[in-house]
């Protein structure tokens, strides 16, 4: 006669519970030794996690620090273009008031991290710091593929572009 599902699964438990039963009178308990050997591994776990813990979060603290003013910065880099066209523009000398607030404000950002980025022309685009807007012909065959003006000065805030230099490419 043929045995349905149920028969045949509580036939497996039982088996299954045998064979756990078995395996237990086998196991001898651990001695003071091993527990003291689990235990010291459990502990040094533990400390690695607790270590890995504190150095992530003091990193991060870090991080967060340099770039707490992220924001602030971003906003005000408008403003620092304005100020550079006004006094270009006007053709203000350095005892210009105009020019003595603009190179205060830039002083007091550049103690807080932030950071003009070099002038790039002639070298090759690299877009981990320049954004090319566009692609005009060469004046020279050895511009090709190199920045020929810069539209708009890139920054970084601490070691983060905070603004990516906008740049005309040579093709």
């Amino acid at each position: 006669m043929a045995k349905n599902k149920k028969d045949e699964i509580k036939e497996v438990e039982e088996i299954t519970e045998k064979v756990e039963l078995q395996e237990e009178e086998e196991k001898t308990p651990p001695t003071t030794e091993e527990l003291l050997e689990i235990e010291k591994d459990k502990n040094l776990r533990i400390f690695a996690e607790f270590e890995n813990f504190r150095r992530r979060t003091a990193k991060e603290r870090m991080e967060l620090f340099t770039t707490a003013n992220k924001d602030m910065m971003t906003d005000l880099l408008p403003i620092l273009d304005n100020f550079e066209r006004s006094i270009k523009s006007n053709n203000y000398t350095d005892e210009d008031g105009t020019v003595l607030i603009y190179k205060q404000l830039k002083s007091e950002l550049e103690k807080k991290g932030l950071k003009e980025m070099e002038d790039p022309k002639g070298e090759v685009l690299d877009t981990e710091f320049h954004e090319a807007i566009t692609n005009i012909p060469a004046p020279t065959e050895d511009m090709k593929g190199k920045i020929i003006d810069i539209v708009e000065k890139g920054y970084m805030l601490g070691e983060k572009v905070i603004r990516y230099a906008k740049v005309v490419v040579g093709k």
